[in-house]
């Protein structure tokens, strides 16, 4: 299964360490990642393969979202399905 993975916030150092960090802890493959910063704010989406993740989407997402707030971001993990289904009119 793959998740679609989003981090927004003000831009800071060790964002993408952070994240990536926490991610090969639980288990889960990042695929494909793309960031930029626009002025002072980050934005970063990756396409993270959970197939050998350790916990459920479900658990993950909101462990995601808790590192979010202990690294002053914001942190969405969604299945791939629902990303699409969000995202086609």
């Amino acid at each position: 299964m793959k998740a679609v993975v989003t981090v927004t916030g003000k831009d800071k150092k060790g964002i993408i360490a952070k994240v990536s960090s926490f991610l090969a802890e639980k288990g889960v493959n990042i695929e494909d990642i793309s960031q930029s910063v626009l002025g002072e704010y980050f934005a970063m989406i990756m396409i993270a393969d959970l197939a050998e993740a350790k916990e459920e989407l479900s658990v993950l997402a909101k462990e995601c979202a808790e590192l979010g707030k202990q690294i002053g971001m914001t942190i969405y993990m969604q299945h791939e399905d629902i990303f699409n289904a969000m995202h086609n009119i």
